[in-house]
């Protein structure tokens, strides 16, 4: 069953009561790992192992959601800053115990021409929904973690050897 969450705003990102924040480098530029994030929406499930299926609603002022394990999400897009920032708030879910989600994807230049990437997940909710989610943390991070990969291998395919050099 669908519940509506309590609508939030930007600075939800840095004063709500939890956030998970997680970090990686990526070698893909930050123009091609945001248009990944935020133009090519449909494109989640490939690089994203937790996400079924992203579609654009609202003319691209929002998103529905699917994860592979049942979940189900209306999003609205909160900031769209090319190459640099995507926010969106989940207004409607069918988990337990939260009341309030919002998330983050911070893209800022390496000095190599990759990606720094920080996803924040900033939430509130009842005691059992806030143990839950403290517990599965390490979970969150190996997701994070591969669903980055995944991308980075998606937008930087692995160069094949020069003709001539033997490598």
């Amino acid at each position: 069953m669908q519940r509506r969450l309590r609508p939030v705003e930007l600075d939800f990102v840095t004063s709500a009561p939890t956030r998970l924040v997680f970090t990686t480098e990526l070698t893909a530029p930050p123009a091609a790992v945001y248009r990944s994030l935020a133009v090519e929406v449909g494109s989640w499930s490939a690089w994203f192992r937790a996400v079924r299926s992203a579609t654009p609603t609202r003319d691209g002022t929002g998103r529905t959601i699917l994860l592979t394990g049942g979940g189900r999400m209306e999003e609205t897009i909160m900031a769209a800053e090319p190459d640099s920032r995507y926010v969106y708030r989940i207004d409607t879910i069918n988990a337990p115990g939260v009341t309030a989600l919002m998330e983050e994807w911070a893209l800022s230049p390496t000095s190599t021409g990759g990606t720094r990437v920080r996803w924040t997940m900033a939430t509130a909710g009842n005691f059992p929904y806030t143990l839950v989610l403290r517990l599965a943390r390490p979970g969150f991070t190996l997701s994070f973690r591969d669903a980055m990969r995944q991308l980075d291998r998606r937008l930087t395919p692995a160069r094949r050897p020069s003709p001539g050099t033997g490598r």
